[in-house]
């Protein structure tokens, strides 16, 4: 916020810039600064960055909506168009009771719209960092270059708000196991979890309370819905992660259709 002071000195500036005779330097000054002016107010709002050349899009009909349909585009420089990845867009699943804000980065309009929360049953909306693969097998699918972590029997990730590993993934040594571990367990031998990857919602720095252990992971079904992460049939999650370059900064957008429509252009979303 500007001070009184401040705005005085930014109007006496531009003041000084433009009240001369000099009708070329007034003209020169007053392009500047209009250029400038659209420069912040295009860098403000801009939530995808000039560095990110692949981006993977969610939109789902509306806030209460449980599914949504999913498209991966990869662009090869900040002035290229996006290219989709999937002949066309793949249909997935999200938390059963719709979307909420989640903590990305990014910031949230002011719609009246609450932030997700633990235990809400919400997909996180927004833009979000991807965190790391995590899955069963030795290797990840052939050909994935992302980085990946083998869940062995002593991985947990923690979703206890009050815990100070609270929505990150530990080891625990297999010599002192925790009391808590049972319930936050990775390894639990089930197909949804084959592979996991990590949705970067409030996790620099997590929040206690505002929601954990938000991935893509095989659903369960192609129309049972999921707590809050973004599920779909395996063969697609395999081509998406065989399709994730960490040189091109992947992001992750989740949001309504009516949201993305009107943010498409501010966020310079595909």
């Amino acid at each position: 916020m500007q001070t009184k002071n401040q705005n005085w000195h930014i109007n006496f500036s531009i003041n000084g810039f433009l009240g001369g005779k000099n009708l070329r330097q007034r003209a020169f000054w007053g392009l500047l600064f209009g250029l400038m002016a659209i420069f912040l107010e295009n860098s403000a709002s801009a939530q995808i960055g000039s560095g990110v050349r692949q981006v993977i899009v969610a939109q789902a009909a509306d806030w209460d909506s449980s599914t949504a349909v999913l498209q991966c585009y990869q662009r090869a420089s900040a002035s290229s168009p996006w290219v989709p990845f999937f002949p066309k867009p793949v249909p997935v699943l999200l938390g059963k009771s719709g979307l909420a804000w989640g903590r990305g980065v990014f910031t949230p309009p002011n719609n009246g719209i609450p932030l997700k929360v633990e235990k809400d049953w919400r997909a996180p909306a927004g833009v979000f960092q991807l965190g790391e693969l995590f899955g069963y097998a030795a290797t990840p699918p052939g050909g994935a270059v992302w980085p990946y972590v083998k869940v062995g029997p002593y991985d947990a990730w923690i979703d206890d708000s009050h815990s100070p590993d609270y929505n990150h993934h530990v080891r625990v040594d297999p010599a002192n196991i925790p009391p808590w571990f049972e319930k936050e367990k990775m390894r639990l031998g089930d197909a949804a979890y084959k592979w996991m990857l990590e949705i970067r919602h409030n996790s620099s720095p997590a929040a206690p309370g505002y929601g954990s252990a938000i991935f893509f992971h095989v659903r369960r079904g192609p129309t049972r819905p999921s707590a809050g992460c973004t599920t779909m049939a395996v063969e697609n999650l395999e081509a998406m992660i065989r399709w994730l370059d960490p040189k091109a900064s992947p992001h992750y957008v989740l949001l309504p259709r009516a949201e993305y429509e009107s943010l498409r252009g501010p966020w310079k979303l595909p």
